[in-house]
């Protein structure tokens, strides 16, 4: 897969197709499934990915974790790895409640938890291939470098 971006261009692009289309796939590496969670950005805290969700939810207990996302073209793609554990700060709980979030707690904010996501590291690709490529794939033929996406290892999203 050819690089066309830098990594860190390619971490600016993830964080605004999640702000796009903020759903995740979770899961700690306990052996559980991954759920579907919408993830809230705080750009004021790079490297973190914030989680609402009910305290008996299956990551509330917290732990080492892995996250997915697809971006809503199918043309951006993360594999996330790193910590989940409980959001304390009711400043950034309040700053990231909002109706999306409500509609899912009955009783509002006393039934919610916010779970933040510390990002140790990612792996994210763009496969937005050039026009050739998309050719060749509709119609035969080997894609090139040139004509591919772009994909980079991250240690920072921010």
């Amino acid at each position: 897969m050819a690089d066309h971006d830098s990594p860190q261009e390619v971490a600016e692009k993830f964080i605004a197709k999640l702000k796009d289309s903020p759903f995740i796939m979770i899961g700690l590496m306990d052996g559980q499934h991954s759920e579907p969670m919408n993830a809230k950005v705080d750009d004021d805290q790079p490297n973190t990915l914030f989680v609402f969700s009910g305290r008996d939810n299956r990551i509330a207990k917290g732990g080492e974790a892995m996250a997915q996302f697809v971006g809503k073209g199918h043309d951006f793609f993360g594999c996330l790895h790193g910590r989940v554990s409980e959001e304390t700060n009711q400043a950034t709980f309040d700053k990231l409640w909002d109706n999306r979030v409500e509609a899912w707690f009955p009783n509002g904010k006393a039934d919610a938890r916010l779970n933040r996501f510390d990002i140790d590291s990612a792996e994210l690709w763009e496969t937005d291939v050039a026009v050739s490529g998309r050719l060749k794939m509709l119609f035969g033929g080997t894609i090139k470098a040139e004509e591919s996406s772009s994909h980079a290892k991250v240690n920072s999203l921010g």
